[in-house]
């Protein structure tokens, strides 16, 4: 099992880029969306028997269908984010390769990553009565070559992966027939296009990279939006998720 680390908030005066991303609030995003993730009124939610859900198939864990399968494909997206944000802010050049407002946003963004992780975690126990063979394990990474101790190369990645989360949910909302998991998916993607729009500044400060064409469609004013099998797509392409999973039923 992956040891926890700690992590101690940087300390530095607030930045316009900083204040806009705590807009989101970290009390925000994590009791909002406990409160979305865990409801008491919502006993029958994901679950419908008509949908394929998440379990081993062949000796492979398959996220399932249906609502279920959304949120379990959304789970895995989150502990990949999760992990390399870890990875970032405890690195032994954090410090040097980042100045202090850098820093706290970057903290912020992994302590938002982790309360996705855990959130969708939750909800997932809670729909499937704690049966840990129909919740997705822990995913292992490896990030090969990356550089860590290379701003550029660490923005990049953060980009890439924000980029594609805010694709990700934006693609797979449609999906989703119970109004609680929509409510659930969409709290967390307002604060992952937040992270993909503060890390775009920080790679391009002063410039409309935040809100660039590839992102943002400039003849409707949307972002971008991608199937859940594009998505995985090119999540494995970046391979850095070495535990085997399949999306048969997404």
């Amino acid at each position: 099992m992956k040891k926890t680390l700690q992590v101690k908030e940087v300390s530095s005066g607030l930045t316009n880029r900083r204040s806009f991303l705590k807009i989101s609030g970290l009390a925000m995003a994590g009791t909002g969306l406990l409160l979305a993730g865990c409801s008491d009124d919502d006993d029958n939610g994901m679950i419908d028997n008509s949908n394929q859900m998440p379990g081993m198939r062949n000796g492979v864990f398959d996220l399932g269908g249906g609502d279920i399968g959304i949120i379990t494909y959304a789970y895995a997206l989150e502990q990949l984010e999760a992990d390399f944000y870890t990875r970032v802010v405890n690195g032994s050049t954090f410090t040097s390769i980042f100045n202090a407002d850098e820093q706290a946003v970057l903290v912020d963004l992994y302590n938002h990553e982790v309360i996705h992780r855990e959130v969708l975690k939750q909800a997932i126990n809670t729909k499937v009565n704690n049966n840990q063979q129909q919740v997705l394990p822990n995913l292992n990474f490896d990030y090969g070559s990356l550089n860590f101790g290379d701003r550029n190369k660490v923005l990049d990645v953060a980009r890439m992966l924000e980029d594609t989360g805010v694709a990700a949910y934006n693609g797979a909302g449609k999906y989703l027939k119970d109004a609680d998991n929509l409510t659930l998916a969409g709290k967390i993607v307002s604060v992952e296009a937040r992270h993909a729009s503060v890390i775009r500044s920080l790679i391009n400060p002063n410039d409309a990279f935040f809100a660039n064409n590839d992102v943002v469609d400039p003849t409707t004013g949307k972002s971008q939006a991608k199937e859940p099998t594009q998505v995985l797509n090119e999540v494995r392409q970046m391979n850095y998720i070495t535990t085997n999973f399949t999306s048969n039923y997404l």
